[in-house]
């Protein structure tokens, strides 16, 4: 009898503590949130239930197995698996901790600041931050199982005599994953790119989507994603289009006939603008900036609150003027003149056609 019930209780005691610790936590947890409101920390610390009943109860059954005296021939290796358990639960409480702690934090800086950039500049710094956490844990993790066991640590000695050669090699082999480390660590401290910006790279127009200490997303207008070593954007030049401010200044270029009604276009396009929910009122115009012996070219300027937004107040404006000229006012459109490349078979020229062909020009 008692060698069931030793097990039992050895058990199920570290099972029960395991729970009720657990649910304690938790309600202290919640209830420490619903008194302060006004940080997330207490509400993102109760992610860390899981691991830290795991934790818990690894650590308790790790102390007390012996004394549960369940194959006892093997409880080296049970120690050892108990082991290895305690220490990536641990890793995984830790982790989950360091990342509640920083969404914390962004999230008050986040409440505090109403400057887009900075906030997207702080979020991309605390990104990479929990990274490195992460990753640094997650090594220390890995190193604390491997010592566990006894080969392991017979190999610690030679391993450390020989860690300048080793230190040499490696450097040489990871030269290009150590410049990306850096690159990334510079990108995220030197507010050279934030997690949100409107960039061009290599001809492409898209949103910064991540930031690793490796590597760099974009995702482009047609949800293409773009991926590049971030030691690109430290060593050759890029547009940042959300630097110093997302607000935008975009132009629309018409290619028209002399007789165009350029003023009746200037009224049109206010009308238009006006309609247009994506832009933000700032500033707007239209002139006439350049001619040739055929026709005028006629530049709409407009604006928006960012590059989505003048994208779609350029294509409005573009479409609608467009077909407010062709009902209204055909006359305006560029024409193409044609004449009879040659003579009559009578020897007699009849007079040039000039047909109207309406064409719109693109800005």
């Amino acid at each position: 009898m008692e060698n069931v019930l030793r097990p039992l209780i050895v058990v199920g005691g570290s099972v029960v503590l395991t729970v009720v610790v657990g649910w304690l936590v938790d309600v202290l947890l919640r209830r420490t949130d619903e008194r302060r409101r006004e940080t997330p920390l207490w509400g993102l610390l109760r992610r860390c239930r899981v691991p830290l009943q795991v934790v818990l109860c690894t650590a308790l059954l790790r102390g007390s197995y012996r004394q549960a005296q369940i194959a006892e021939d093997h409880s080296a290796g049970i120690g050892r698996a108990l082991s290895l358990v305690l220490i990536g639960s641990t890793a995984w409480l830790v982790v989950r901790i360091a990342t509640a702690v920083v969404e914390s934090s962004y999230a008050r800086y986040a409440a505090a600041h109403r400057d887009p950039a900075r906030v997207r500049r702080v979020r991309t710094q605390v990104t990479l931050i929990q990274r490195v956490v992460t990753a640094i844990v997650g090594v220390v993790a890995v190193a604390a199982m491997l010592l566990t066991f006894p080969a392991m640590q017979a190999a610690g000695a030679s391993l450390l005599a020989s860690a300048g050669i080793l230190g040499i090699v490696a450097g040489v082999a990871a030269q290009s994953t150590l410049g990306n480390l850096f690159a990334g660590l510079q990108i995220a401290f030197g507010d050279m790119v934030r997690l949100g910006d409107t960039v061009v790279v290599d001809g492409e127009w898209g949103t910064v989507d991540e930031i690793t200490l490796t590597f760099l997303t974009v995702r482009t207008w047609d949800e293409r994603r773009i991926t590049m070593p971030v030691s690109y954007f430290t060593s050759k030049p890029f547009e940042n289009w959300s630097r110093g401010g997302a607000q935008m200044t975009g132009t629309v270029f018409f290619q028209l006939d002399h007789t165009a009604p350029v003023a009746q276009m200037r009224e049109k396009l206010h009308e238009i603008l006006r309609d247009c929910a994506a832009w933000d009122g700032r500033d707007w115009g239209l002139a006439v900036t350049d001619t040739t012996p055929n026709t005028i070219q006629v530049r709409a300027l407009v604006t928006a609150k960012d590059a989505d937004d003048i994208w779609t107040v350029r294509v409005t404006v573009r479409e609608q003027l467009v077909l407010w000229l062709t009902e209204r006012h055909p006359y305006a459109l560029p024409k193409v003149n044609t004449a009879w490349a040659e003579p009559a078979p009578n020897g007699h020229r009849p007079h040039p056609v000039t047909p109207e062909t309406p064409r719109t020009g693109r800005g």
